[in-house]
C-alpha cells in the first residue's frame, strides 16, 4: 500500500526481492491512494495489478474499510506491506490482519516515531536530538503510529556534517534490505509472536500460536 507521491523505492525492493526468488511470494496488487502517485505507475509499469482507494475526508472510515477488504480478499493477500502509506490503517482492517502487516520506518523506533514522524522529519529529529546513530526498523502494525512489534532493526551512524538529505540517503539502502528480509522471514513461517515480541525462529513454525 503506498500514498501521496512516494516513488515506491521500497515497494520496488519488494517487487524485486519477489522476482529474484529471494521472497517465496508474489506481489499481487499495489493499493494507492491517489493515481497520479509515482509508485502507482511504477507498479503498472512492472505488469502488478494496481488499485486506488480514495480515503475518506469525512471520517467515514467504514467505507474506506469495506473497500480495501474486499480487495484483499479478491486478491488473496496474505501480507500488507505498508510502503509510504502515511495514514493509519482502518482498525477493521488492522483486527483482520493482525500481525499481517508491515511497515517500515526511516529511524529507530520508538525514539524516533508517532504522528508526524515521517520522511525527512524522521532524520531531522535525529539530527536535532544529537543522536550518534539512526537507522530503520521494520515492525508490525496496529492501531497507532509506529508502535506495532518490531521485526528488524538496522543501525547506521550519524557522521559529522550530516545533513538530513545525506543521513537519508544513507538510511534509505538499509531500509530496502531490512524490509526485503523481513519479509522473507515471513514468507518462510520464521517470525513467531510471544507476549508481543518478535522471534526469528530457524525453522517454519506455520501460523500458530499467535504467531505470523
Amino acid at each position: 500500500m503506498v500514498s501521496g507521491h512516494g516513488r515506491g523505492s521500497n515497494m520496488q525492493a519488494i517487487i524485486d526481492g519477489c522476482r529474484t526468488q529471494v521472497i517465496s511470494g508474489d506481489v499481487v496488487l499495489v493499493i494507492g491512494t491517489r493515481k497520479e502517485a509515482p509508485a502507482i505507475a511504477r507498479a503498472a509499469s512492472a505488469g502488478i495489478p494496481v488499485a486506488v482507494v480514495r480515503p475518506p475526508r469525512d471520517g467515514a472510515d467504514d467505507v474506506y474499510a469495506a473497500k480495501l477488504l474486499a480487495l484483499l480478499d479478491e486478491h488473496r493477500v496474505d501480507l500488507i506491506c505498508l510502503a509510504g502509506y502515511m495514514r493509519l490503517l482502518p482498525s477493521r482492517v488492522v483486527s483482520r490482519y493482525r500481525w499481517r502487516i508491515m511497515n517500515v520506518h526511516p529511524g529507530l523506533l520508538p525514539a524516533f516515531g508517532g504522528r508526524g514522524m515521517y520522511g525527512m522529519s524522521v532524520h531531522e529529529a535525529v539530527l536535532a536530538s544529537g543522536a550518534t546513530e539512526s537507522g530503520c526498523t521494520v515492525h508490525f502494525v496496529d492501531e497507532e503510529y509506529d508502535h506495532g512489534s518490531i521485526i528488524l532493526q538496522t543501525r547506521v551512524p550519524v557522521l559529522a556534517g550530516d545533513t538530513a538529505e545525506t543521513l537519508a540517503a544513507r538510511i534509505l539502502p538499509h531500509e530496502h534490505r531490512t524490509y526485503v528480509e523481513a519479509v522473507r522471514l515471513f514468507a518462510e513461517g520464521r517470525l513467531r509472536i510471544r507476549d508481543g515480541v518478535v522471534e526469528v525462529v530457524e525453522r517454519s513454525v506455520g501460523n500458530k500460536d499467535g504467531g505470523a
